[in-house]
């Protein structure tokens, strides 16, 4: 594949996002839940494995640094590996989660297949506090990360790549959006 080609694909993947309603609308909640939380005190909790577990992380330091908005990850590398040892991996999100999220947080749960049971098993847990909920998912366009949230977005492909490119260029345009609004 050449450079042309992958860069391609990528914007094609950009355009072809399916979010709850319309790509604009979808982020006017996101930024409305953000500004409302942020006003409050709030704190963003963000959720991902692997490849998404570094796009949330770089999140966090959007929401930090260049939002003033509080924002964690569950990646703690003793902390996770307890839960998932000691309790079982599919709650190494819900479980702290549990302890720290509040009625007026917000949880970004990122999953590029949209089926990690771990980061459903958060998503469900959020939604059951009543936090807000906004998700990422990808490939299929069934997956169950997608029914979950207030907010969703999905990216209509089976390319790892792709998908977090554009999950990661979401987060961009929401805290870059945040950021230079004040």
């Amino acid at each position: 594949m050449t450079a042309t080609k992958y860069l391609f694909d990528l914007g094609a993947c950009l355009s072809t996002v399916e979010p709850s309603g319309s790509l604009n609308e979808a982020m006017d909640s996101c930024d409305a839940l953000l500004r409302t939380l942020r006003q409050e005190g709030g704190v963003v909790h963000l959720v991902g494995n692997g490849g998404s577990s570094a796009i949330v992380a770089h999140a966090q330091n959007d929401f930090v640094k260049g939002c003033d908005i509080r924002a964690l990850v569950y990646q703690d590398v003793p902390t996770l590996t307890a839960y998932a040892n000691d309790i079982a991996y599919e709650n190494a999100y819900a479980e702290p989660l549990g302890l720290w999220l509040q009625s007026w947080d917000v949880v970004i749960a990122v999953s590029s297949s949209g089926a990690s049971p771990n980061i459903l098993n958060a998503a469900m847990m959020a939604m059951g506090t009543a936090a807000a909920v906004i998700t990422l998912s990808g490939f299929n366009p069934g997956n169950p990360l997608r029914k979950l949230g207030d907010v969703n977005f999905y990216v209509p492909s089976h390319d790892y790549g792709q998908v977090e490119l554009t999950h990661a260029a979401l987060l961009h345009y929401l805290t870059d959006r945040l950021a230079h609004a004040g």
